[in-house]
Parts: structure tokens; sequence; C-alpha cells
């Protein structure tokens, strides 16, 4: 078999492009209309998307053996389990903005173009940082741990940041062009045509004088998809080393992240539904990069000091979802702690 240079063969790697590639399309096909997304259509697609990282898996298991199927599943379920929080943030942000719902899908969307482009970069590096030897191991866990340390001393706190036109990517967006302080339908940018259009039709008067003839505008939903993915940017710094803690097969790393992300977009809104019940999930996170940071520490035991133990990635695999599902049953057995 021609090997691929990712470290598997070309088959594998081009059956993972072709059924993400398929299944964006569907996905993309089903929600091409601006139209809100009901409780019950996100499942659905939250299911469809668990169904094709389960299918990827159980290629993988076909022609790589348990071990390489359980090292992505630990991934895919890992990058889910830390999208928790980040997903509150682009709550926030949405609210912030003042996003209506049917447009949020489309958002999402973008939001995930970005995230595919910023986790490829991110994983070559951090792959390439831990092949310089086990002290790299260490400094990872550092980070780890130092990200799950900040998750315990926010638990409780609101996700809200009260004025998001203080936030860096949205006075760098509008230093660069100027911005129509309205929604217009899902325009992300707005030509001088299309502006005077609007503002004929909204009768907007005042603001004819604040725009000076320019070749394009920004709308609010161009800004808010700029703050959320120098949010996500942010979070990736915290992301890619504990799914790297699980695997330094970047092929691996980077499939798992990937098809978790891409199902990102309906899981927002199950989240957004369920929030108020999953009271004890961001804790079962916070741990969860605790076992991450102590999984780091311990592979840099076994090459530093040659303990021979090692966490097998079953036992890891099992170990994340019994957290997981800690945290889960938490919610419903004490919700009012979390009020």
């Amino acid at each position: 078999m021609i090997q691929h240079l990712l470290g598997f063969p070309i088959e594998t790697v081009l059956v993972f492009i072709i059924l993400a590639l398929t299944a964006i399309v569907i996905d993309l096909f089903a929600h091409h209309n601006d139209k809100p997304i009901s409780l019950n259509n996100a499942i659905v697609w939250s299911l469809f998307w668990i169904a094709i990282a389960l299918a990827f898996s159980l290629y993988l298991y076909l022609h790589h053996g348990s071990s390489i199927a359980s090292l992505f599943i630990t991934g895919y379920v890992l990058e889910k389990a830390l999208s928790v929080d980040n997903l509150f943030v682009i709550m926030a942000i949405f609210s912030w903005f003042g996003i209506p719902d049917n447009y949020r899908h489309r958002l999402l969307y973008w939001g995930v173009i970005g995230a595919i482009i910023f986790r490829a970069i991110f994983v070559i590096i951090g792959s390439s940082l831990l092949s310089l030897g086990p002290w790299m191991e260490l400094l990872f866990s550092a980070i780890v741990a130092f990200t799950g340390i900040m998750m315990l001393k926010n638990q409780g706190k609101n996700h809200e940041i009260k004025d998001y036109s203080e936030h860096f990517a949205y006075r760098i967006a509008k230093r660069i062009l100027p911005s129509y302080p309205k929604i217009v339908g899902h325009h992300f940018l707005l030509t001088q045509k299309q502006l005077n259009a609007e503002l004929a039709k909204s009768g907007d008067a005042e603001f004819v004088s604040k725009f000076s003839k320019n070749i394009l505008y920004t709308t609010p939903l161009f800004l808010c998809i700029v703050v959320i993915e120098l949010s996500d940017v942010m979070f990736a710094f915290d992301s890619v080393p504990a799914i790297i803690a699980v695997s330094q097969e970047p092929f691996i790393v980077y499939s798992a992240m990937i098809f978790a992300i891409l199902g990102l977009r309906t899981m927002y809104f199950v989240l957004e539904a369920m929030q108020q019940y999953l009271v004890h999930l961001s804790k079962a996170v916070t741990y969860l990069l605790f076992f991450i940071a102590f999984k780091l520490a311990f592979n840099a035991g076994n090459h530093l000091f040659g303990y021979n133990i090692n966490i097998s990635p079953t036992n890891s695999l099992y170990i994340v979802l019994g957290i997981l599902t800690l945290g889960i049953i938490a919610s419903f057995i004490w919700p009012e702690k979390n009020k």
C-alpha cells in the first residue's frame, strides 16, 4: 500500500475526505434556507453527524485495528466535550450582536470552515513540537492543567462579555472596512449600491452622511463571525494539546477533531435548549482536562524514567466517557446546585 505523508494509507485519507465532504453537502442541502433550527431537527442532525463519525471509526477498526479506532473515538468525544464551553461563548456572542435564530446556522457554518483551517495548522505545529521529546509533553501537560484550573475558577460565572465592541477582532474589522449597524438579510458585506438601496428603503437618512464612498461595508453578521473565529482560535490553544495527548498520530487527531467540529452547528441548538439541565457538564469537562494533563505527564515520565506503565487507548476512552456520563447524571440528580 502507498503510505500517505500522515502515516496512513492514501485510501484511508480518501475515505475520510469523501465521507466528510459528502456529509457536508447533504447537510448544506438540507439547511440551505435561512430558517430557524428546531430542537427536533437539531437532535436528528446531531445524530446524523455522530453516525458519520462512527462509520469512519468502523472503517478504522476493520482496516487498522481496535487500538486506532479507540484513539479516534476518544479524540472525537474529547473534542465534543471541550467544545461545550466554546459553544456557551458563541451563545453569548450571538446574543450581544442580536443575531436572529434563522441566521445562526449560517454563521456557525462559516465558523466551522475557519475551525477546519486553524485546526490543521495547530495539529501540525502541536505534533511537530511533541516529536521534540518528552519535555514537550510536560509543557503540554502544564498548558492543559492551567486551562482546567482557569475553568474551575470560572465555574458559575456568566460567559457573556458585556461589550463585544471592545473585542480585539471587532475593532480590527471596523478599522479595515466601514460598517453598517443593521442586519441586511444574510449579507456579510454590502456594496455601495446595496447600501444605498437599503438606506432608501429603510428611510434611515441619519446614516447617509456617515458613509463615504467605499467599495464594501460590513454588517453585524460579518463582525460577529470575525469575533467567533478569533474566539475559536483561542479555544484551539487549549483543545489541540488535549487531543494530541490522546494520540500523536496527526491524521487521527485531525480527523477526530473535524468530525466533531462538523457536528457542532446542530449540537449548538441542542445545547442551547438543554443548557439549563446540564448544569454539571462543564465541571465534568474540567475534570476531563485534569485527566488529560495527568496522562501527558505520565507519558513523559514513562519516556524520562522508564516506568513502562501505559494507559491504553481503550482505557482512556472508558475514562473519558465515564467522566462525561457522571457529569450528565449529576446534572439530573442535583440540578439545584448550579442555580
